[in-house]
């Protein structure tokens, strides 16, 4: 049976750690400084307390401070110049292209990023669709990876049957609710490797990456290794 591939984007098909954390952490805390008044070391200690609480900046300022989710993504994912700095191994492009069957890019990213970023790597045509963070909404409350009633919807929504999908995912912790749905799950580990150790915070916090936990059915450094998924 032919799987159907959920692919995250950052730090997963790109080296996001390079190119865009650092300025999408900076645009975060020109916004908090900027709608909520607050000075900055302020609005950079209150970026990172919702980082760490909710595994989303955006989650906190929407559900404390009244912030709309759309201005928000609009503003901080700007990011003049961003397709100059992607980084992808030009095997793991052709891999990608290669790979058979059906596969969308699943993200918490916001969708014009997301198609800034595919267009540039040149991937845009690999995906039947983009299931981004404005998707990632049940019961009108915004709810993203890890949430497991959302990652129920994306299927039921999209008709994709769980025991068909493998999410391949830099964070553990999205693997795990796919896990928990019945998916298969890739742990893609060439970014974190490269940047050295994890960060002690966060929804990864003391997972190593040597080991496997078990809701992680194989870890790759390459795309290419997904050629040989049985």
């Amino acid at each position: 049976m032919t799987p159907i591939w959920l692919f995250d984007l950052d730090n997963t098909l790109h080296d996001a750690s390079h190119a865009v954390f650092g300025r999408l952490n900076g645009s975060m805390t020109d916004y908090i400084e900027q709608h909520l008044g607050l000075p900055r070391p302020e609005a950079d200690a209150l970026r990172l307390h919702y980082w760490r609480r909710y595994g989303a900046t955006l989650l906190g300022l929407e559900r404390h401070h009244g912030v709309r989710a759309a201005h928000f993504l609009a503003q901080t994912h700007t990011l003049p110049g961003l397709e100059a700095n992607l980084r992808m191994p030009p095997a793991d492009r052709a891999a990608l292209k290669r790979l058979p069957g059906r596969k969308f890019l699943l993200t918490n990213a916001p969708a014009a990023y997301a198609k800034r970023v595919l267009t540039a790597l040149d991937l845009a045509g690999c995906f039947e669709g983009i299931i981004a963070i404005e998707h990632m909404r049940v019961f009108g409350a915004l709810r993203p990876k890890p949430d497991v009633r959302s990652l129920r919807a994306i299927l039921a929504r999209h008709r994709l049957p769980a025991h068909q999908c493998v999410l391949v995912e830099d964070t553990v912790a999205n693997l795990k609710s796919a896990r928990r749905l019945g998916m298969r799950t890739v742990w893609m580990q060439h970014y974190l490797h490269s940047h050295g150790s994890r960060n002690p915070h966060g929804p990864d916090a003391g997972i190593s990456l040597h080991g496997r936990p078990s809701w992680v059915c194989a870890r790759i450094r390459s795309l290419r290794s997904l050629h040989a998924w049985p």
